[in-house]
């Protein structure tokens, strides 16, 4: 794009570098999130899938303690996943046991900082950030501020995908500190039935596509249909 002087890689996702003039910003930090069964945690596998097409490194860190083999279970019917690229192109990272044997959010950030220089991912995921929260001591905001300042510190494109509550259209803890947010949500038609929408909220230094679009997930992933509502 004319003007846009900042590096930028491929999001991964069918439809959606059209609407932010050829990708996310690198390095930068994005929140994507919606309610259960949006397809947050697809939008980041595909993010990091593209990732390996691109002879990336990625990082999946989750916080809910579910082993890769159970993870990969329910995705691997997509086409754009390659079960081998797990353990090598992309690293998944259990933040499980840490939380639970000890809360302190220093030794929290310490951990993620000793993987992400341990592996030198360009894309890294933290799936779910939201249930942080109720998991360590002291001052929730201030944890992720320090933790969206370690991210920046490095080289590379972070997604936390984050569950809303009912009435909530984002965690609202956490989105006035990353470069971007994403919307996933779900609507009713007037017929009756549940459609699938995305939408970039914010998105620091891009000329972005605003409102919502219609948002399909199949066999090949995430596709946005940009105009279409």
């Amino acid at each position: 794009m004319v003007g846009d002087t900042l590096e930028r890689v491929k999001s991964g996702i069918n439809g959606m570098d059209e609407m932010m003039q050829g990708g996310f910003a690198f390095p930068s930090t994005v929140l994507v999130a919606g309610s259960a069964g949006t397809g947050k945690t697809t939008f980041a596998l595909q993010f990091l899938a593209r990732g390996v097409r691109d002879g990336e490194q990625g990082l999946f860190f989750t916080t809910l303690s579910e082993p890769t083999q159970w993870m990969l279970r329910f995705v691997t019917h997509f086409t754009f996943i390659d079960k081998d690229s797990f353990g090598k192109q992309i690293k998944y990272v259990d933040l499980g046991p840490v939380l639970r044997k000890d809360r302190d959010p220093d030794i929290l950030l310490k951990y993620i900082d000793d993987q992400i220089a341990e592996h030198m991912p360009q894309r890294i995921v933290i799936d779910p950030i939201s249930v942080i929260g109720n998991m360590i001591k002291g001052d929730y905001r201030m944890f992720l501020y320090d933790l969206a300042n370690h991210l920046k510190n490095w080289r590379a494109v972070s997604i936390m995908t984050g569950e809303v509550l009912p009435n909530e259209p984002y965690p609202v803890e956490i989105s006035y500190i990353v470069d971007t947010v994403v919307l996933l949500s779900l609507g009713l038609t007037s017929e009756g039935t549940r459609r699938k929408y995305l939408e970039i909220l914010k998105m620091r230094g891009t000329q972005h596509t605003t409102g919502q679009h219609l948002m399909d997930v199949s066999r090949d992933g995430i596709t946005v249909t940009v105009g279409l509502k």
